[in-house]
C-alpha cells in the first residue's frame, strides 16, 4: 500500500474508531475510488456505509470485499465477508440468498478448525436451530461451541453475542432465572463498552425483545437507560431503527403516546436504510397500538395492515380493534387464529390469551374466557414478571365479575391495578379501574364505583384515549354533571350533522343506512382523535366535539370534508355533512360543556350548507394557520342576541 493509500486508510480507520461514520464513509470511498482498498478496507467501508444509513450500498461493497479476499487468498476474511452478507440478506428477509452466503462461508473454512470465522458460523447455526428449527438443545450446543472459540480467540463481541443468545434460548425453555443471568452478563459487557457498536446494537435489541415477550418492562427500561448512557459516552446517537421500536413500546406503556409514535415512525424511515426490513412490521404494529388507544380506528387499521404487509402478525391488536368496532365474530376469529399458530411458543401466548378473554367476555362466552384465564395464570406463575401478573389478575377479575361474583373480582382487580401502577402503565391501570368500578357498582357501592370510573376517565383524557374516555363517561352517566365541579375553559367547539338523513334512510333502507352510519362514525372519530378532539356528545347523525385550539378544530373540519369527498370519489357515494366551528369560553362539567357560546356553535352549524364548513369570524382570526375562507357575512342566529359574523372555510 503506497503512502497516499496508507494515509486515507488510516484516516478512515480513525474516523471509525471515533464513530464518525459519515467521515469514515467519505474518506474510505475516496480511497476506494483511487483503487487503494484491500479486502479489509472494503469490509470497513461496508460497515461505515451501514452506520451512515446507506444500506443500499452495503451489499455491493460487501460483495466486492468478498471478491477481494478471494483474490488475496485470504480464506478467513472471505468467510467473514460471506457471513456478514448472509446477515445483511437475512435482515432484508431475503432468506434464500442469506442461506446461500452462509453455505459459502461454511465451505470456505470446512477444513480449518481454527478459523476465527468458525465461531460466527457456530453462532449462526445456534440462531437458526433456535429461531427456525425449534431445536433448543442443538442451539445451546452451537452457542457453547461459539463461546469456546470466542474464549480461545479473545473475540469479546462473539462471546457476548453467544452468551446472550444462549440465555435467550434457555429462557424460552422456561428456565427464566438461569437464562436471565446469562443475558444480564452479556448486557454488562455491552454497557461497559467491551464490545463494538454493531454487537452492542444487536445484543441490546435482542435483550429488549426478550423483555417484551416476557412483559418484563422494568428490566427493559433499566437496560434501555443504561444503553443510552453508553451511547452518549461513545458519541453514538442511538441504534438504527429496530431499537427505536423497542423504545417506542416502553414509551407507549408509560403513556407517552406522541413520543412513542414519533419514535416508531422514525424507525419506519430508518430501518430500510440499515437493511432491517424485518423490523418494519414491528414498527407499524407499535404505531397501530398507539392509534387504537387514541381512538383513531382508521389510522390503527392502516398501520396494522402495514405491519402485516411487512411480515408482523397484527394480532392481538387487530382483534382488539375489531372488538372496539363492534365486530365481535371477526375479533374472536382473529385471536383464535393467532393462538392456533404452531410457531407461537407458550411464553409468547399471554397477550393473545388476554385479548381472547376480553373478546369472549364481550360475547358472553364465559367458558372460553375462563380457559384463557387459566392458561394465562399458569404462564404468569412460570414467568413471574409484575406486568404479566397484573395482566393475569385483571383477566381473573373480569371473568369473576362476568360470572356473577363481584366480591371475588374486587381483590383480583385491585391486585391488577396496583401491579400496573407499579410498572408505570397508566392506560392498563385505567382499564383495571373500569372493571373495578363495574364490580363496585354490581355490589351497590356507588361511591366506590364513581371514584374508580372518574379516575379512569381522567386518565384516559390525559392520555388522549378519546374512545375510552367517552365510553367511561357514558358509564358514569348523569352523575358526572351533578357531581363534577364546574370550570370555565376555552375551547374550539365543532358540531357536525348529516344533511337529509331521513331521506337517505328511506332511499337506501335500514341495513344499508346502518352500515353507512357506522363508516361515518368511525371515520369521524378517527379524525377527531388524530386532531386532539374530545367528543362531548354524539347523536345518531352528528357529533359535538371540543378542541384545545382553533387550529386543531379547523384542520379537523377540513380533514372530515376531504375524507368524505375522497370516499365519494372512490365509491360513488358518501353522506353530506355540514360543520360549524366556534371558539369561545364555556362551562365544563366532566365531559359536558354548556353556556351561550356552545349554543352559538350549534346554531352556526345549523346554518351551514351540505359539504360546508361555517366558522365564526373570531375563530378563523384566532387560528395561527392561514385558512382560506370566503368574505365574512353577517347572520342572525336563533336564540343569540345581536348579529354574528361568519365565513365559509375552503377545504377543496
Amino acid at each position: 500500500m503506497n503512502r497516499a493509500a496508507s494515509d486515507l486508510f488510516q484516516a478512515g480507520r480513525e474516523a471509525m474508531e471515533r464513530h464518525a461514520w459519515q467521515d469514515a464513509y467519505e474518506t474510505l470511498t475516496e480511497a476506494d475510488e483511487a483503487g487503494l482498498l484491500t479486502g479489509d478496507g472494503l469490509r470497513m467501508l461496508a460497515e461505515a456505509a451501514w452506520w451512515s444509513g446507506q444500506g443500499e450500498k452495503v451489499l455491493a461493497i460487501g460483495e466486492r470485499a468478498y471478491g477481494a479476499y478471494v483474490a488475496e487468498e485470504n480464506t478467513d476474511g472471505a468467510a467473514m465477508a460471506a457471513f456478514e452478507l448472509a446477515q445483511q440478506h437475512a435482515m432484508r428477509m431475503a432468506q434464500p440468498t442469506a442461506t446461500g452466503w452462509f453455505a459459502r462461508a461454511e465451505q470456505l473454512i470446512a477444513d480449518d478448525q481454527n478459523a476465527p470465522a468458525r465461531g460466527y458460523l457456530e453462532w449462526m447455526r445456534g440462531f437458526m436451530a433456535a429461531a427456525m428449527e425449534g431445536d433448543p438443545d442443538a442451539a445451546i450446543a452451537h452457542f457453547d461451541e461459539a463461546l469456546e472459540i470466542a474464549s480461545r480467540t479473545g473475540d469479546r463481541g462473539l462471546q457476548a453475542r453467544s452468551l446472550h443468545d444462549k440465555g435467550r434460548t434457555i429462557s424460552m425453555q422456561g428456565h427464566l432465572a438461569e437464562g436471565a443471568a446469562l443475558m444480564d452478563e452479556a448486557m454488562v459487557a455491552v454497557v461497559g463498552g467491551e464490545v463494538d457498536p454493531i454487537h452492542t446494537g444487536i445484543i441490546y435489541c435482542s435483550m429488549i425483545g426478550v423483555c417484551s415477550t416476557l412483559c418484563d418492562y422494568r428490566r427493559a427500561a433499566e437496560w434501555t437507560d443504561a444503553t443510552m448512557r453508553w451511547c452518549e459516552r461513545a458519541s453514538i446517537s442511538g441504534f438504527p431503527g429496530v431499537c427505536r421500536v423497542h423504545r417506542a413500546e416502553i414509551m407507549r406503556l408509560r403513556g407517552a403516546w406522541p413520543n412513542a409514535e414519533e419514535e416508531a415512525r422514525r424507525a419506519c424511515e430508518e430501518l430500510p436504510k440499515f437493511n432491517f426490513l424485518s423490523g418494519v412490521g414491528h414498527a407499524f404494529y407499535e404505531i397501530a397500538e398507539v392509534r387504537r388507544r387514541m381512538g383513531d380506528f382508521a389510522g390503527a387499521e392502516e398501520a396494522y395492515s402495514s405491519a402485516h404487509e411487512h411480515g408482523r402478525d397484527p394480532q392481538p391488536g387487530l382483534s382488539r380493534l375489531r372488538l372496539a368496532q363492534g365486530k365481535l365474530d371477526v375479533a374472536a376469529a382473529g385471536v383464535r387464529r393467532a393462538l392456533a399458530d404452531p410457531t407461537l411458543d407458550h411464553l409468547s401466548r399471554p397477550m393473545p390469551l388476554a385479548a381472547q378473554a376480553e373478546i369472549a367476555l364481550a360475547g358472553g362466552d364465559l367458558n372460553t374466557a375462563a380457559a384463557a384465564a387459566e392458561e394465562l395464570d399458569a404462564i404468569a406463575a412460570e414467568i413471574g414478571t409484575p406486568a404479566l401478573e397484573a395482566m393475569a389478575a385483571c383477566v381473573r377479575g373480569a371473568v369473576r365479575l362476568a360470572g356473577g361474583d363481584p366480591e371475588g373480582a374486587v381483590p383480583e382487580l385491585r391486585r391488577a391495578l396496583h401491579g400496573w401502577q407499579g410498572v408505570e402503565a397508566p392506560y392498563e391501570a385505567a382499564e383495571a379501574r373500569v372493571l373495578l368500578g363495574s364490580a363496585y357498582r354490581a355490589m351497590d357501592d356507588h361511591e366506590g364505583a364513581l371514584l374508580e370510573l372518574r379516575a379512569a376517565r381522567d386518565t384516559y383524557e390525559r392520555l388522549g384515549a378519546a374512545w375510552d374516555a367517552e365510553r367511561t363517561a357514558a358509564m358514569l352517566g348523569d352523575s358526572v354533571s351533578t357531581t363534577a365541579a364546574p370550570e370555565r375553559v376555552r375551547r374550539a367547539f365543532v358540531f357536525t350533522d348529516i344533511v337529509s338523513s331521513t331521506g337517505l334512510v328511506e332511499a337506501i333502507g335500514d341495513e344499508a343506512w346502518e352500515n353507512l352510519l357506522n363508516w361515518h362514525d368511525q371515520t369521524l372519530r378517527s379524525l377527531f382523535a388524530s386532531h386532539g378532539g374530545e367528543v362531548a356528545n354524539h347523536t345518531g347523525d352528528g357529533f359535538f366535539v371540543a378542541f384545545g385550539d382553533a387550529d386543531s378544530a379547523l384542520r379537523c373540519a377540513v380533514a372530515i370534508q376531504r375524507a368524505l369527498a375522497q370516499h365519494r370519489q372512490q365509491h360513488g357515494f358518501a353522506v353530506q355533512v355540514r360543520i360549524g366551528v366556534h371558539s369561545a369560553e364555556a362551562t365544563r362539567r366532566g365531559q359536558d360543556y354548556s353556556g351561550g357560546q356552545v349554543h352559538k356553535a350549534a346554531r352556526i352549524a345549523a346554518l351551514a350548507e351540505a359539504g360546508e364548513i361555517l366558522a365564526s369570524e373570531e375563530t378563523v382570526a384566532a387560528a395561527e394557520e392561514q385558512f382560506s375562507a370566503s368574505e365574512s357575512r353577517e347572520v342572525a342566529l336563533k336564540g343569540i342576541a345581536g348579529p354574528v359574523q361568519v365565513l365559509a372555510v375552503a377545504w377543496r
